[in-house]
């Protein structure tokens, strides 16, 4: 996308808790991080059309498997949970999971690597992250229940008042979408893991 309006990309690494001051105060022009559009950022940010549709699932210890089948399951204060600070993650647990015991982390690596060593007893985040994060750190003792239990569209996050850079993006969104570009790369990333072999 950068390319295509003719300006470098440049990624800007910030704490997710404080990425929308971050934006707010110019440290970068937008958000591109997997941003879920709810109605409670909507009211500080503009937001593109979403890019993808995913939802919270969760990533449990496998000693659990069996026992824990849904997110109802984990609803109960014998249970840990985990995830990254300041994200949907974060609230659904809070919200939808709130007799267990929380706690959060500044990254998604501690907060697995929890779960992994078995201070936790799930980590709870985007369907994408999870999937990688079981094959990538999972070593065999972690289970990655599938099923989204949350509707989340993912969006670009822009400063209020940043209309021509929003119309860009939902153009672009819409070509891509129509051109096939985006098919192929949803299913690079999303339907196949051979590109986690350059990763390691």
């Amino acid at each position: 996308m950068a390319k295509s309006m003719g300006v470098k990309f440049e990624p800007i690494s910030t704490g997710y808790d404080g990425i929308i001051p971050a934006l707010l105060t110019d440290k970068f022009d937008m958000i591109g991080s997997g941003m879920t559009l709810t109605q409670e950022r909507n009211l500080r940010l503009n937001f593109s059309e979403p890019f993808i549709v995913v939802g919270q699932t969760l990533l449990i210890r496998k000693e659990l498997e069996g026992t824990i089948k849904s997110y109802k399951d984990l609803n109960d204060e014998k249970y840990r949970l985990t995830s990254k600070l300041g994200t949907t993650g974060e609230m659904v647990a809070k919200k939808l999971i709130s007799k267990a015991k929380y706690h959060g982390y500044d990254n998604e690596q501690e907060a697995v690597l929890d779960v992994v060593n078995g201070k936790a007893d799930a980590f709870v985040y985007d369907a994408p992250y999870n999937v990688v994060a079981e094959k990538k750190v999972g070593n065999g003792k972690l289970v990655y229940l599938e099923e989204p239990f949350t509707y989340e569209p993912l969006a670009f996050g822009l400063k209020k008042g940043d209309y021509d850079s929003i119309n860009f993006i939902n153009n672009f969104l819409h070509q891509i979408r129509n051109d096939g570009t985006y098919d192929r790369i949803h299913d690079k990333w999303f339907k196949s893991s051979e590109w986690l072999k350059d990763m390691e």
